[in-house]
């Protein structure tokens, strides 16, 4: 495989293949994999010797650990606002493209998928999970916010299990992605490159996947989806910790972990998810993108992401200092900002 090509897209049989191929940076997203995904898709949708699209992570480690958020925020810090900007726009209207499709479209995502990795799998018709699946929105944890169509996505996953994601942060495991629709199927990791190759034969989707599928076993998440949908059922933040705190009290250990994780994290960025998760569950697809460009583009005029980056990925203390430091310091008026339209410059959706 040419390592000094961040994507490779290529016609293999009947299968267009795109293999994120960045494994040191855990195949995170650039700008120019976007726009070289991008061109390939739309491609692949005019030929018609392509049935189906075939994405997948190198290395053993991740699918896709997110965008370049360094990149990103050096970019704002820099002034370089309108760089930083295209790299959200262009992927957003890939996550759309994505969403679209009219071919089948399968992630085989066998490690970390996180962030932009959710972005270019989770709106696809199949998602293939490893044994080493690892799907995970912390975006609150670095002041920012569960983006790449996780405001669509999020509200239509059981009960209020969406809420809970965009709020916490954790991480779910194969066993849970089955169940709460993350994953559409879950094969061993060694049977991974045989479905591939099935696929590229040109073999029918759903029966090179029955062939190989398996049945993950039991989610440990079933069993706390009452806790789940009780707490974060709350009519703000604040309340949906007021009722974990109480859950916790009664003996929920899932609710102290919820409470205790959550009171680390940016007080605006659970504003904001708390909002997305709300009002997403009411929008189509292409208006939770726009919506998502709107809070994007205004996220660079605050303090805590630069913050959460600082703290979590460059000087790594993991002591983010949030401004402001407290939920009922948040602005209310500062929210509701970040949704407004941005006029001319809204996301343009083909």
């Amino acid at each position: 495989m040419d390592e000094s090509v961040d994507v490779l897209c290529e016609r293999q049989g009947e299968a267009g293949l795109i293999t994120l191929n960045r494994p040191k940076a855990l195949n995170a997203l650039t700008l120019g994999m976007v726009r070289e995904m991008r061109r390939a898709l739309d491609s692949w949708a005019q030929d018609p010797a392509v049935t189906r699209v075939i994405v997948q992570g190198a290395g053993d480690k991740a699918f896709c650990a997110g965008g370049d958020i360094r990149q990103l925020t050096e970019d704002l810090k820099a002034g370089r606002r309108e760089d930083a900007l295209a790299f959200w726009r262009e992927e957003y209207q890939l996550n759309i493209v994505i969403k679209r499709y009219p071919k089948p479209y399968l992630s085989l995502i066998d490690g970390i998928c996180m962030g932009g990795g959710v972005g270019v799998s989770l709106h696809g018709t199949h998602r293939v999970a490893g044994d080493r699946y690892l799907f995970a929105m912390p975006e609150v944890g670095i002041g920012f916010f569960p983006d790449v169509g996780a405001t669509y996505a999020l509200p239509r996953l059981p009960g209020r299990t969406g809420m809970y994601l965009a709020l916490t942060g954790d991480r779910v495991k194969r066993e849970d992605a089955v169940m709460l629709g993350l994953a559409t199927h879950a094969v061993p990791s060694g049977n991974i490159p045989g479905l591939r190759d099935a696929l590229i034969a040109g073999d029918r989707v759903e029966a090179a996947l029955s062939q190989v599928a398996t049945d993950p076993g039991p989610a440990p998440l079933e069993g706390e989806r009452e806790t789940i949908d009780t707490c974060f059922s709350g009519g703000s933040v604040a309340e949906i910790l007021a009722r974990l705190d109480q859950a916790a009290a009664g003996g929920s250990a899932l609710a102290a972990k919820a409470a205790s994780g959550m009171r680390t994290k940016s007080p605006t960025s659970l504003n904001l998810a708390f909002e997305q998760v709300r009002r997403g569950a009411a929008m189509d697809f292409e208006e939770a993108m726009r919506t998502e460009f709107r809070i994007v583009s205004r996220i660079g005029d605050g303090h805590d992401f630069f913050e959460g980056v600082r703290a979590v990925l460059i000087d790594k203390d993991n002591r983010p200092g949030w401004q402001p430091a407290a939920l009922d310091q948040v602005d209310g008026a500062v929210i509701e900002q970040h949704f407004a339209s941005l006029g001319d410059r809204d996301l343009e959706v083909a």
